[in-house]
């Protein structure tokens, strides 16, 4: 058994997704000694299979009140963008409720700006980030694009567009001629595009997971695979945890554990937060690899398709099915039907890896991150985990070190669930 405990780390980090390597290879370069745990193995989660997208674009929160008028097709259609597992509606529904109080406009706005002050600053952290770990190889910043194929999408697309303009995240509203002239690959029917220039993408995430989570070790850091928290108790002889390889004693513990953070956040704070799981998946089509040049979202297919050195990543859809309904392929092969009416040349998907892992998302869309005595969170990015992960890295250690924020972090602390 391997005894992590508190005299030997100052921090034990329960997650080693993109939000804990983060925070473990930031706090370990600045001295702190972290022993990161795992349940599987280190970057293997949602992190590994998202679409690779730094999509600073995304400021508006995961549900508006358009979305109501869609739930009856998400309760009958499996294979549609969004669907909801009717046997998972009873537990699903507290959380749905406050997803749909959050809708209102008050709320609504609040919560924009919430995400608008971490996106905003997400770009350049993972830019210098990047450059201070060597992980410039597989980070491009090129943009991305937004593109519509119906003739009804064009006025939404363009008033999307000014929206977004409006609050300083830049766009251009590209005509078909030039969309296509960006990406001649895309079919003619592709209408028009905003074209975001301040997004980035992500070449290779096996790659960056590796190289982190190697660097995290040659600073002095300790790992442990395979290791599930089971239950964390808090007392005055510090956090105890209690997992599938034995008890433990921290004397501060940080809680990244995504989709799984509910159970031990409720623990180790008493405060029941909403976050339920959307289930994501993805298709990985490994002969594609230079189909694209930049990241090219649906407004009206609701996906992404990402280039990556590994191929061409096809992800989206959302699935709410909770923790342990098993995966339904089906929706990661539905992808490619999207994916093929919008290129011009037909898609090569053998050797094609379908994939399905689990987003945090909590009813206000927001992620928590908060200090509470001995206990830092970091948790609930939904669909922003990898746009977002330096940032919160770099807010945790401004807790950590009590520094001044550079951030705000009262939208994000644990108090607005209380």
């Amino acid at each position: 058994m391997d005894t992590a405990n508190s005299d030997l780390y100052d921090l034990h980090i329960i997650g080693g997704g993109i939000i804990g390597l983060a925070a473990a290879v930031t706090l370990q370069a600045r001295g702190v000694k972290v022993a990161l745990l795992d349940a599987n193995e280190v970057g293997q989660g949602a992190s590994f299979g998202n679409a690779g997208h730094i999509a600073t674009e995304q400021v508006f929160p995961i549900a508006d009140a358009s979305m109501l008028r869609h739930i009856p097709a998400m309760l009958m259609n499996p294979t549609g963008p969004l669907r909801i597992d009717w046997r998972y509606l009873p537990r699903l529904m507290p959380w749905a409720m406050q997803l749909l109080m959050n809708m209102r406009p008050e709320p609504f706005a609040r919560i924009h700006q919430a995400l608008l002050s971490l996106n905003q600053n997400s770009l350049q952290a993972w830019q210098d980030f990047a450059t201070q770990w060597q992980l410039g190889d597989w980070i491009e910043v090129k943009g991305s694009l937004l593109t519509v194929e119906k003739p009804s999408s064009l006025g939404l697309l363009a008033a999307h567009g000014k929206r977004l303009n409006d609050i300083d995240v830049n766009n251009e509203l590209l005509s078909k001629k030039d969309l296509l002239e960006r990406e001649p690959a895309l079919q003619d029917n592709q209408l028009a595009a905003l074209f975001f220039p301040n997004t980035g993408h992500i070449t290779n995430l096996k790659a960056v997971i590796n190289q982190l989570h190697n660097t995290f070790r040659q600073l002095g850091g300790h790992v442990i695979e395979h290791c599930r928290v089971l239950a964390a108790t808090n007392d005055a002889e510090g956090i105890h945890l209690t997992t599938s390889q034995g008890d433990m004693t921290a004397s501060k513990v940080m809680l990244a554990a995504g989709a799984h953070s509910k159970a031990l956040a409720k623990q180790l704070t008493g405060v029941n937060i909403p976050l339920d799981t959307e289930r994501g998946y993805h298709l990985m089509l490994p002969h594609e690899s230079a189909r694209l040049q930049i990241p090219v979202s649906s407004l009206d297919r609701r996906f992404v398709m990402t280039p990556m050195q590994e191929g061409l990543r096809l992800a989206g859809t959302v699935e709410y099915a909770g923790l342990d309904a098993p995966a339904n392929m089906q929706r990661a092969q539905i992808l490619l039907q999207h994916a093929q009416p919008m290129l011009k040349a037909p898609l090569d998907a053998s050797d094609s890896v379908s994939w399905m892992g689990f987003r945090p998302s909590t009813a206000d869309s927001l992620p928590v991150i908060d200090n509470i005595a001995r206990v830092f969170l970091s948790f609930g990015h939904q669909h922003l985990g990898l746009t977002q992960a330096v940032v919160s890295a770099q807010m945790i250690a401004e807790y950590y070190f009590d520094e001044d924020h550079t951030i705000d972090p009262k939208p994000y602390q644990l108090a607005r669930f209380q």
